[in-house]
């Protein structure tokens, strides 16, 4: 069967490639270059762990996630996961190291004077303990892309769209509209164009997607401190008030700071540039943090955005037609499981059977629920 897929962020692409690899045939469409440089998961890196306090299956959904990257580094012939361990800040470390056990993940507990030896660098709020992950690390986001997208290219059931943004969906037909008047027609549709997902959906579905803007800081560390920033683990929390995190400089990458006190709610999708009063609130925050932080570091800024349920704040799932679904996705937590999304939705596309994931929202979609925005007939070209 023919699968149209509007996106080329890592959950259109890993779809895509799923499909390829079942027999079927794809055709990807996307605003600009393929991958997208301006999708929320085109960046350095995302980090990948397993721990969902309070939420066993998304636990143990993460751990198979872990091994699904593993998976895909053998399928792409290319190294993208840098395993180098995730850190997370917590007041009941143990809870959280009983619950990744019981997920299947390598975890041990360390202690407040544990992390601040080990760790003297990182910028961990004194008293704090915390939970380490064995089987977790870095992904190189743009590297995933990349080689998606180049595995596609030169796959032969495969045919890419740069530089053709798609406008319009008509669910009963399986049909996607392009902005320079051409029609895309295919026997099962996929949205996954990001934050450009609400100009596509009918307004009851629009209206329950919520923009968010991130900004993150990316920073050269000092000579001197190299080494010991080489051998840091991704950091999910410092244990801040303002849920400050980092990710430590891997395969050449700078070190990436962020906060959830950088993110924002707003009402549409902004530029690229990074607010002063966002850069300097996230710089502040690390000079309180990290000992011998300077504005010196700063390399680059970058602002990101994602959407997210209202409901739930996660990602959303909607069945808009016979085969015709849109998945909205919410930033890092979907890039770490997009190996198992694509899964999913690859299987609900092509009519294989159901693949269960462990996630609510993968696994229980919203159904028919306002459809794809009304659109005009196209005025011509058929592709």
């Amino acid at each position: 069967m023919r699968v149209v897929l509007a996106g080329g962020g890592v959950i259109a692409l890993l779809t895509a490639l799923e499909c390829v690899s079942a027999g079927h045939e794809v055709v990807l469409a996307d605003q600009a270059d393929i991958p997208f440089s301006g999708a929320t998961s085109f960046d350095r890196h995302r980090v990948l762990r397993a721990l969902h306090p309070g939420d066993p299956a998304a636990t143990a959904a993460a751990v198979a996630a872990h091994h699904a990257w593993i998976e895909l580094e053998r399928l792409l012939s290319t190294s993208f996961y840098e395993q180098v361990g995730a850190l997370t800040a917590l007041p009941a470390p143990e809870a959280a190291w009983e619950l990744l056990t019981a997920a299947g993940s390598k975890a041990e507990v360390l202690g407040a004077g544990e992390l601040s030896e080990e760790f003297p660098h990182a910028g961990f709020v004194p008293g704090t303990g915390a939970v380490f992950e064995a089987q977790a690390g870095v992904l190189l986001a743009d590297r995933v892309l990349t080689a998606c997208a180049t595995r596609l290219r030169w796959h032969a059931n495969a045919e890419l769209h740069p530089h053709r943004k798609v406008i319009g969906i008509d669910a009963d037909r399986a049909e996607v509209r392009l902005a320079d008047g051409g029609i895309l027609r295919g026997d099962a549709v996929l949205v996954a164009a990001g934050p450009w997902s609400r100009e596509l959906l009918a307004p009851a579905l629009s209206r329950e997607l919520v923009l968010h803007r991130q900004t993150m800081l990316y920073c050269d560390v000092p000579p001197a401190d190299a080494a010991a920033w080489a051998a840091t683990p991704a950091i999910t929390s410092l244990g801040s008030a303002g849920g400050a995190w980092l990710v430590p400089p891997v395969a050449g990458t700078p070190l990436k700071l962020s906060a959830a006190s950088a993110c924002r709610v707003v009402d549409e999708i902004g530029g690229a540039t990074v607010p002063s009063w966002w850069r300097e609130h996230l710089i502040d925050t690390f000079a309180a943090l990290i000992p011998g932080f300077r504005r010196d570091w700063l390399v680059d800024t970058r602002d990101c955005h994602y959407l997210a349920r209202r409901s739930t704040l996660g990602p959303m799932l909607a069945v808009l037609g016979d085969r015709v679904l849109s998945y909205a996705a919410c930033g890092g937590s979907s890039f770490k499981f997009a190996p198992l999304i694509a899964r999913s939705l690859a299987a609900r596309l092509t009519g294989a059977d159901p693949v269960r994931t462990g996630l609510e929202p993968l696994d229980r979609p919203l159904v028919r629920a306002g459809g794809a925005h009304p659109i005009r007939p196209a005025l011509r070209g058929v592709s």
